[in-house]
């Protein structure tokens, strides 16, 4: 998406006067890029193992008009103020958060005088970043900073091998804790079968397991999912086989399991991927039935009954039906007893990126710190909210709005809730999917979990929820975050966390893209600031 193609920099000028005057007074000549000259300076800036890869002076971010020096480290890019010697925020990002960058056209004062038109151009490099920030740096030309610069960043945003980034790369100790991740998610697991009105695992107490619930192991090699984790909850009637069985009829094998069980009414909330009806939509799998059925089953004064489940399928209606062309669907509650599917309605990761791209573009037209360096609609002194230039609020808004953010805010949120009250308030079972259940599911069963389990809201509650709900059941960080991977050579020493691989559960998938491995030289080639079409703002949102 390419962003502002309306900003004709070549206008901009004007806004910029003291900017120019500083540039045109500047020895620009004197300064190369990659010198080590300042680094000696940089002992309360860099981080341990942080090197200088490439230096420009006298650079200037146009966004709030500030000169200062640009670093390119193997960590992030940063900005110095010429003044304070002081890191500006708003210039300094680091690598992994670049979204891509371009060189832009050249900038010059159109209201110069006839004189002046033979005045050298300003070179501008913009950055995007995935943290809706977008910088704009101002090179003098004739110094090749802009190239150095620009060269040293298209070398190093995009790493092929996750060990060639910072965090791995550098000799700053890691951090080991004293229990693996498996070992986190089983007692993650144990706390939540706890059992009707036991002591939930939280560190202390005593942990009476519910009976009707079990650690299955079918998935211990990751061949009946790949993207699922070793170990999950099933109910305990339900054999390894029938579980096997059941995924089969399940995209990618990302069979229904449970994710948290209410301690005092028992209802339930699973998870899983879309089923594989078919185009004919009469496909059907007994085991899958059976599976979702003793979710559904509850247990008063030692007789069994039958609590009502909701399927909240998360796409829109007709995005589950078209899903149906390629084996996928959505399920018929006329086949899982006392069942209701919901639609939520909520849009694929496509639209999320393009909705982020709007709302970026518009933090950057009305926001403190304009990449064009102008004053927008809504600066003028601060005066322009309160002051009433109507038009120009209504544009803003609109704008706003056009971007779609909020509105899919609203519908994730809004779904997480009803999910939440049906089984808080209602006591109903709830099974959460959308296609390959790694995205909009996970958003929706995260934040349920939010808000049903107060544990999740303190700061270790919140790490058991991500490593549960996100990693352990396989988001695509790698290829959402627009990151890379572990490469063939590498082998990680723990294995329950294997989200970013590809692969189906056999010929019945419904045919749908597998997520890269990783980024690949072929990339940065073809576009040197993009990232996949699989980036999207999942995890973000």
């Amino acid at each position: 998406m390419q962003l502002k193609n309306k900003i004709a920099f070549g206008d901009l000028a004007g806004d910029m006067e003291g900017v120019s005057s500083w540039l045109d007074g500047h020895d620009w000549t004197s300064v190369e890029s990659g010198s080590p000259a300042s680094s000696h300076c940089l002992d309360g800036i860099l981080l341990q193992s942080e090197d200088i890869i490439a230096e420009g002076r006298a650079v200037v971010l146009v966004n709030i008009d500030a000169p200062g020096t640009l670093l390119v480290t193997n960590f992030r890019l940063i900005f110095i103020g010429e003044g304070s010697k002081q890191v500006i925020g708003l210039g300094t990002i680091p690598l992994a958060t670049i979204e891509k960058l371009s060189k832009q056209q050249p900038l010059r004062s159109s209201s110069a005088p006839r004189t002046r038109d033979r005045a050298p151009l300003r070179r501008l490099l913009q950055i995007v970043g995935k943290d809706m920030r977008v910088c704009v740096f101002g090179f003098r030309p004739h110094s090749k900073q802009r190239r150095s610069i620009y060269d040293a960043l298209l070398r190093v945003i995009r790493p092929l091998r996750l060990w060639d980034m910072f965090a791995f790369s550098s000799h700053v100790p890691a951090f080991v804790g004293q229990t693996d991740a498996q070992s986190r998610l089983r007692s993650e697991y144990l706390r939540i079968i706890g059992g009707t009105g036991a002591t939930r695992l939280n560190g202390s107490g005593s942990l009476k397991l519910d009976i009707h619930y079990r650690l299955s192991d079918a998935n211990a090699d990751y061949t009946m999912c790949p993207t699922y984790p070793s170990l999950f909850v099933v109910p305990a009637s339900v054999s390894d086989d029938e579980v096997q069985q059941a995924a089969i009829f399940r995209a990618r094998g990302r069979v229904p399991v449970l994710c948290w069980l209410h301690p005092e009414n028992g209802a339930v909330l699973v998870r899983s991927s879309q089923p594989l009806i078919g185009i004919m939509m009469n496909s059907r799998s007994n085991a899958d039935e059976k599976l979702v059925a003793t979710f559904c089953t509850s247990i008063s004064q030692k007789h069994f009954q039958r609590r009502k489940l909701y399927i909240a399928d998360a796409r829109p209606r007709k995005n589950a039906l078209a899903n149906g062309a390629m084996g996928g669907g959505s399920e018929s509650s006329a086949n899982y007893f006392h069942s209701e599917v919901v639609f939520l309605g909520i849009d694929n990761i496509h639209a999320m990126r393009d909705s982020l791209g709007r709302l970026r573009d518009y933090v950057d037209v009305h926001g403190a710190a304009s990449s064009d360096g102008s004053s927008s609609l809504l600066r003028s002194g601060g005066w322009g909210w309160g002051g009433g230039n109507l038009s120009s609020m209504t544009a803003a808004v609109s704008a706003l709005g056009d971007s779609g953010w909020l509105m899919h805010a609203h519908g994730i949120l809004a779904g997480a809730a009803w999910i939440a009250a049906r089984i808080s308030l209602e006591g109903a079972s709830v099974l959460v999917h959308c296609s390959d259940g790694w995205d909009r599911t996970t958003q929706l069963i995260s934040l349920a979990g939010l808000m049903l389990d107060p544990y999740y809201r303190t700061f270790q509650g919140f790490q058991a929820l991500v490593e549960k709900d996100w990693l352990a059941f396989g988001h695509p960080f790698a290829d959402r975050l627009a990151m890379p991977t572990f490469s063939g050579s590498c082998n990680p020493t723990v294995e329950v966390f294997r989200g970013s691989l590809s692969g189906s559960v056999g010929p019945s998938s419904p045919i749908r893209t597998a997520p890269a491995s990783s980024f690949t030289s072929s990339t940065s080639s073809q576009s040197p600031g993009a990232v996949s079409s699989n980036y999207s703002p999942i995890f973000v949102q």
